[in-house]
């Protein structure tokens, strides 16, 4: 029997953990019968996996100087990111990348966070979604807007095995924006990928 490619899996909440590496049995599940499976699948509105997170930043999520850590927003990007592609897929998801990230204010001591994440775009067992990151302070009754990112999931069966996910059906004039904006990402990434494979060669 075939092996697929390991599996990486943290083995610790530290970042100086190291990984586990599981090997996966490859099925006789081929191509074909997975895009078999696809066409089946009934496609699902954006507005039905749409998911809101909101977190109050403590003194632990910051810095010396009080301000929101870096790491600590991308995790909370990532969670919130999983639970529109959980909701959406029906299934288990892992994240396979995160573009770059702007912080555009500082996030503090006492502040709530607001994470608000959508299914942009459906591509066959992977799906972009998109999280829009939003502070408020109830003090001063004031909202900003912190930062935006796109990520990649992939449905995974409890084995790791990828599986294929609904179509996703955007309807309002902002989610057929985002849903043609992934498809040029999905493009450039692809393209840049290709070029750095160039440039090693």
């Amino acid at each position: 029997m075939q092996s697929q490619p390991p599996l990486r899996l943290p083995a610790g909440g530290n970042k100086a953990d190291s990984t586990i590496e599981l090997r996966l049995p490859v099925t006789d599940r081929g191509k074909n019968d997975m895009e078999q499976e696809a066409a089946a699948l009934t496609p699902r509105p954006v507005s039905e996996s749409k998911s809101e997170m909101i977190e109050l930043v403590l003194p632990n999520d910051t810095n010396p100087l009080g301000a929101l850590l870096g790491g600590r927003l991308m995790h909370w990007i990532d969670l919130a990111g999983a639970l529109a592609a959980h909701r959406h897929a029906h299934s288990y998801v892992v994240t396979a990348s995160m573009d770059h990230i702007d912080f555009l204010v500082p996030v503090h001591v006492g502040d709530m966070v607001l994470l608000q994440s959508s299914v942009n775009r459906v591509f066959r067992t992977s799906m972009e979604v998109g999280v829009k990151v939003s502070v408020e302070n109830y003090i001063s009754n004031t909202r900003q807007k912190v930062a935006k990112a796109y990520l990649t999931f992939v449905a995974v069966d409890r084995y790791g095995r990828k599986l294929p996910v609904n179509p996703v059906i955007p309807e309002t004039e902002d989610e057929k924006r985002r849903h043609e904006g992934a498809l040029r990402r999905r493009e450039a990434t692809r393209a840049e990928r290709e070029q750095r494979k160039a440039e090693r060669s």
